[in-house]
């Protein structure tokens, strides 16, 4: 049996965090001025005027009006929901009263932002004790400005040993009488904070990578409902890292990431969503290398692996130092076993369909042929697989087709773009499969 889930995105790619007072500008809310007016895939499906790290404690005053100001003139346009963080500490009374004060701010509504306020990311919380004091500091706001109970959601960043274990807690404390954590939406990584935390060394000072703690965090979301996100990836240059690292989120259940710049936004936008073609990868030497799609055959182009014919219907591979001499069936079993595929959006829409149809006429398991013709130093070898398609396979294959709905269902603003990058048919059999 699913979680029940208490807020209608299932899925959050980006969460962008913008400083909310910039000294020294004639204007200091550019930066939030300039967040609120990203639209398409340029605009994050979270946005966090952040008036904790990335704001300077006595620029924080003025960034609480600046939140005001902006999110009253440009929120109602914005595409994405709209958390401010605010200040907040598991061992500072006076910092959790200062993050209340803010908080009570922002939602007045005589200031004319809350309607397009979200709710808020509470940073350096604790254990769930902590958890629940900034619970009811939200209920009490709500109370205060007449606002929904539970109508302001709750993301806390998991900066702490503390908060690690106080995510295997949260399933059994929410929908308690005493407290109103129903109201949580995002668990979002903070790994900056939490190496220190952690009193981690590295040789070079850099951060260690947390497989763990992203783990758990995907876990903890998944056991409460909620939805997971991994924190900055500060080398804002490093483009494939940043894809490498969202690549091994996924693999875990975290779809989302934090971005600290539009093109990061982009690239988390765009990274989870099913490709538009499909390709061969072809294993060499531990590495896997993306075939080269040229007149309908799959071409490896590279130095590290090379196949000849031995002149008597046999072939020799060569891989590194190793000599292979197999005849065809033995040489398309190890190709087979280098080779794995990523299905293009088509694929599997295709799949589904078919799978769906076939289920319609009574049959509960269907055989489906990935097939390719390789091409390794002019040898061409014809491969296929066949995989059996389930009810489980089906609801597995489902997860990215799910994705693209949820996002084509809260984000209109990327209609043309998706369209675009995928075709109008393809789009709506996208949104319609699995329905």
């Amino acid at each position: 049996m699913s979680v029940k889930r208490h807020y209608d995105r299932e899925f959050v790619r980006t969460f962008f965090t913008s400083p909310t007072a910039v000294d020294g500008e004639d204007d200091s809310a550019k930066m939030l001025r300039s967040a609120g007016q990203l639209r398409g895939l340029q605009a994050p499906d979270v946005w966090v005027p952040d008036n904790e790290d990335a704001t300077a404690p006595n620029m924080r005053e003025e960034g609480v009006e600046n939140i005001i100001e902006v999110v009253a003139e440009q929120g109602a346009a914005f595409p994405g929901e709209i958390h401010p963080r605010v200040v907040w500490h598991r061992e500072s009374p006076a910092t959790r009263y200062q993050g209340f004060q803010q908080m009570l701010e922002i939602t007045d509504p005589e200031n004319g932002a809350v309607e397009h306020i979200d709710g808020f990311v509470i940073p350096e919380v604790g254990d769930i004790d902590d958890w629940k004091k900034a619970d009811e500091f939200f209920t009490i706001i709500e109370h205060e400005h007449g606002l929904e109970e539970g109508s302001l959601s709750m993301s806390v960043i998991v900066e702490s040993g503390e908060a690690e274990l106080a995510m295997g807690d949260l399933r059994e404390e929410m929908g308690k009488p005493s407290n109103n954590l129903e109201r949580m939406f995002l668990l979002v990584d903070g790994e900056v904070d939490y190496t220190k935390d952690m009193r981690a060394m590295t040789p070079t000072g850099e951060l260690p990578p947390w497989p763990e703690l992203r783990h758990n965090t995907s876990r903890g979301a998944s056991a409460a409902g909620l939805i997971a996100v991994d924190g900055p990836y500060d080398d804002i240059r490093d483009v494939e890292g940043y894809r490498e690292r969202m690549k091994d989120n996924r693999a875990k259940g975290m779809t989302g990431i934090w971005s600290l710049t539009p093109g990061q936004v982009v690239e988390a936008n765009t990274a989870p969503l099913p490709p538009k073609t499909g390709s061969w990868l072809l294993d060499v030497g531990g590495q896997e290398v993306e075939l080269d799609a040229q007149d309908g055959k799959q071409v490896y182009d590279g130095d590290d692996l090379s196949l000849e014919t031995d002149g008597e219907g046999g072939y020799v591979l060569q891989a590194g130092g190793d000599r292979l001499e197999l005849d065809e069936d033995e040489l398309t079993e190890e190709l087979l076993d280098r080779t794995a595929y990523i299905p293009s959006m088509t694929d599997i829409v295709d799949s589904m369909e078919e799978f769906e149809a076939a289920k319609e006429a009574g049959k509960g398991a269907i055989a489906m042929t990935q097939a390719a013709t390789l091409v390794i130093d002019g040898v061409e070898v014809e491969v296929s697989k066949d995989r059996m398609w389930d009810e489980a396979t089906y609801q597995a294959a489902q997860t990215p087709i799910t994705l693209f709905q949820d996002v084509y269902e809260h984000r209109p603003d990327q209609h043309e773009e998706l369209a675009e990058m995928y075709g109008t048919d393809i789009v709506e059999r996208a949104t319609a499969v699995g329905n």
